[in-house]
């Protein structure tokens, strides 16, 4: 048990509701802490599980903590936190989530670039884990790269893309001062509580070091995941929208109308692009729900933040703002890949707009005109097409033969067939699956591709992953590869593959990627006591490299045939 001196420094509130499992994790972090004079606050959004129970023997085991339960359920973040806050002791205050983890010297390194200048708050990097794949990854990284104070968000607005409130240490004074509390009855309320912070802040702090461990869970249970995964709700678009109307209220009452560019540039970017991201996988009916919520907030916002988004990202709001959803899934696919239109159209004048007609009102010509993607000029390797796969079936063995569509609206493409090439890599050397695009019409060709799954050059001690066909055309020496886009609903096809050429048997599945563009996906699983005995053997061997052991792991794959 840790002795606690009568005035903590810090005050770190762990929220939590109905997370008795991870709960304990939350609070290891904050008890191995290097700076290790802190109240650690429990404040319990009332769970019904067994959360209760471990939070009162984690308070028993450290003199430091400290249970708080709400006498009833909030359905937020907000409440939990601000009850926290209405006891907090410490002159400093952090908030971490009960799925999530600080790292051992944050409290240290926040709190000496306090002490080191007077200001309001510091912020730190925060490091997400996809619990997944374990993949880590910083958030925002460009904002936290460098340590600086700010005197004030107008001196750096683009920080308002960084809107954690678990990313700061706040000076207790200053939120007591300005009577600053997360918004109850609401959802996305860091958005509001840090533009707030933000705002009100006469300095903070940035320092690049990593203060937060976000534990990312993208393919969670839709009835557990997090408010930020329920994109698929109507209801969480309605929040979305309900919280920047409150912040663009705030922003005229406190006197901060010079920011709001800025941020209105950070929804278009940040928050919308994650809603458009996810058009091509909704119904009719959700689009027209959507369109309904977002296009009247759409027609207040700057046209500078308009200006400063990628064509692509502005072809898409246009759409969406033109009424134009079913366009609006197709522009969508091709978010952040360089993916074209299927068809353009050309006006007296040489402009060059998506669709099959020029855009009757001005604003609609202007944003939907893609006459500086240059693309019957840009050179052939960075020249945008549009390969779709019409039709996937099972071939003979284990082989899925697809149909595929080239649409080319620049007309880059020579009259005649064209040789295409389907490239897939689940070792370190590729397959190729050479085929013949014929014309069907000017721009768009058509061919069928035969990939042959047993011919993949896997690695001797197997492959376990996923990978996503891309599609090669040449001209002359010049080549340009784009990805390919799948059906985005299509029967799952498995396929085993039996031992070949030292590797080892594996089960392929061929689907729809499912999210993001919606790409041909395919999945390889090592199969049978090769995964559990041999496979280890032959990683093993590939990593010393040694002959000898790379032939006594053949010859074991070999017998287990």
């Amino acid at each position: 048990m840790t002795p606690t001196p009568t005035a903590p420094d810090v005050t770190v509130t762990v929220i939590v509701y109905n997370d008795a499992e991870r709960l304990p994790r939350a609070v290891a972090s904050l008890r191995r802490q290097t700076h290790a004079n802190i109240e650690i606050v429990i404040s319990d959004d009332h769970s019904t599980d067994d959360t209760p129970e471990v939070a009162r023997q984690l308070a028993a085991e450290d003199d430091r903590i400290t249970y708080l339960r709400l006498p009833e359920n909030s359905g937020g973040c907000s409440a939990p936190r601000n009850r926290s806050l209405d006891i907090a002791r410490a002159p400093y205050v952090m908030f971490l989530d009960s799925d999530d983890e600080l790292p051992e010297r944050a409290v240290e390194l926040l709190l000496a670039a306090h002490r080191e200048r007077d200001v309001d708050f510091v912020m730190g990097a925060v490091e997400r884990v996809r619990v997944d794949t374990g993949r880590t990854s910083t958030w925002m990284p460009h904002l936290v790269a460098e340590r600086r104070t700010v005197d004030g968000i107008a001196a750096e607005p683009a920080l308002f893309f960084e809107h954690l409130s678990t990313s700061k240490m706040y000076k207790k004074s200053f939120l007591d001062r300005n009577d600053l509390r997360f918004p109850e009855g609401i959802h996305y309320e860091d958005q509001l509580f840090s533009a707030q912070a933000y705002c009100l802040a006469t300095s903070f702090t940035v320092i690049p070091d990593p203060v937060y461990r976000w534990y990312i869970a993208p393919y969670e249970a839709a009835e557990s995941a997090s408010i930020s995964n329920q994109r698929h709700k109507l209801t969480n678009v309605r929040d979305r929208i309900h919280v920047q109307g409150l912040i663009d209220e705030f922003l005229v009452s406190s006197g901060h109308t010079d920011v709001r560019e800025a941020k209105d540039y950070k929804f278009l970017k940040h928050d919308f692009r994650m809603y458009a991201g996810d058009l091509p996988f909704r119904d009719e009916e959700w689009l027209t729900g959507f369109a309904d919520i977002v296009n009247p907030y759409l027609a207040e916002l700057a046209p500078g933040a308009y200006a400063r988004l990628p064509r692509a990202e502005r072809v898409v709001i246009r759409l969406v703002r033109d009424g134009r959803l079913a366009e609006a899934r197709l522009a969508a696919r091709g978010l952040g890949h360089g993916v074209a239109p299927r068809e353009t159209t050309m006006d007296s004048a040489g402009h060059v707009y998506w669709g099959p007609y020029v855009p009757e009102s001005p604003d609609s010509r202007r944003e939907l005109d893609l006459t500086d993607l240059g693309l019957d000029s840009r050179p052939f390797p960075s020249a945008q097409f549009r390969h779709e796969i019409t039709s996937v079936e099972q071939g003979p063995g284990a082989s899925v033969v697809l149909s595929v569509r080239t649409y080319d609206p620049g007309l880059r493409l020579p009259v005649g067939p064209q040789v295409a090439t389907l490239l897939i890599a689940p070792g370190r050397r590729r397959m190729k699956a050479p085929f013949r695009l014929d014309p069907v019409r000017p721009g768009v060709f058509e061919g069928t591709v035969r990939l042959d799954l047993a011919a993949a050059p896997l690695p001797l001690n197997g492959f376990a992953g996923t990978r996503h066909p891309v599609l090669q055309l040449t001209q002359g020496a010049l080549r340009n590869t784009s990805l390919v886009l799948a059906p985005l609903t299509f029967p799952t096809l498995r396929a085993r593959v039996d031992y070949r050429g030292g590797a080892l048997p594996h089960e392929v599945t061929v689907e729809p990627e499912g999210r993001a563009s919606g790409r041909l996906q395919l999945r390889w699983t090592p199969v049978g006591v090769t995964s559990r005995v041999i496979r280890p053997l032959a990683r093993k061997a590939g990593a010393k490299a040694g002959s000898r052991v790379r032939r006594a792991a053949r010859l074991a794959a070999s017998l287990a045939r």
